[in-house]
């Protein structure tokens, strides 16, 4: 399950994915502004957002609504010190699923998060993406080539996702960083250079022309 937490406490931030992949097994990536969920939201797949209210920028509470309106169907939590009853009421009219008041214990929360993926969202359709005469599937997180699976480790298929959703752009490695390995990570640039070149050398079949291109100075992108 890939969840997408805003949290702008650093110490509760850092818990709670730390506790998240640990306890839950979960991927998570962490924003701490408001104006930086939208764009994680809109651009990636999450099967969960957990929202605090109060962020900087933009307020978890409109951004949740925003999503709302523009038919974000992806079930959201929303964390608040809010506790009275009207505010309970205007988070879960703004379009929120559940709704968590600090403190909280992480287990309620895992338990939350399980209620949620249990829900009847609506029916799930593959995600099919095409890069020369490589097929990937992005809900089933598969590569093939032909009749042949090429297997990618969890980490390298979130890259190739990452450049996916981001055909044509380039990707600075800070960006990469952040994206794939979260700011809270101790991996090194060396790191991300040397698990693209390990994608490529996999997405490089016979005839093919490199998809990932290193852009000198700045990062990557992917150009089919």
């Amino acid at each position: 399950m890939n969840i997408l937490l805003a949290e702008d406490d650093m110490r509760l931030g850092e818990l709670v994915v730390h506790l998240l992949r640990k306890k839950g097994g979960y991927q998570v990536e962490w924003v701490t502004e408001g104006d930086d969920v939208y764009e994680y939201a809109t651009q990636s797949h999450y099967d969960v957002l957990i929202l605090d209210w109060m962020l900087p920028g933009e307020e978890g509470i409109s951004i949740c609504a925003r999503l709302r309106k523009e038919g974000y169907s992806g079930p959201i939590i929303m964390l608040t010190a809010k506790d009275a009853v009207q505010d309970r009421v205007t988070g879960l009219d703004a379009g929120a699923d559940d709704y968590l008041v600090k403190p909280f214990e992480v287990d309620e929360l895992l338990a939350r998060i399980r209620a949620l993926g249990r829900r009847n969202y609506a029916p799930i359709q593959e995600q099919i993406v095409q890069l020369q005469n490589i097929i990937v599937n992005l809900t089933n997180r598969t590569v093939s080539y032909g009749e042949e699976e090429i297997l990618l480790t969890p980490r390298e298929f979130q890259l190739l996702d990452l450049f996916i959703r981001n055909k044509g752009q380039v990707l600075s490695r800070e960006v990469i960083y952040d994206r794939v390995w979260g700011y809270d990570s101790d991996a090194s640039i060396k790191t991300i250079d040397a698990t693209v070149k390990l994608l490529r050398k996999k997405l490089h079949g016979p005839g093919q022309k490199d998809m990932i291109q290193s852009i000198r100075g700045v990062g990557y992108k992917l150009d089919i």
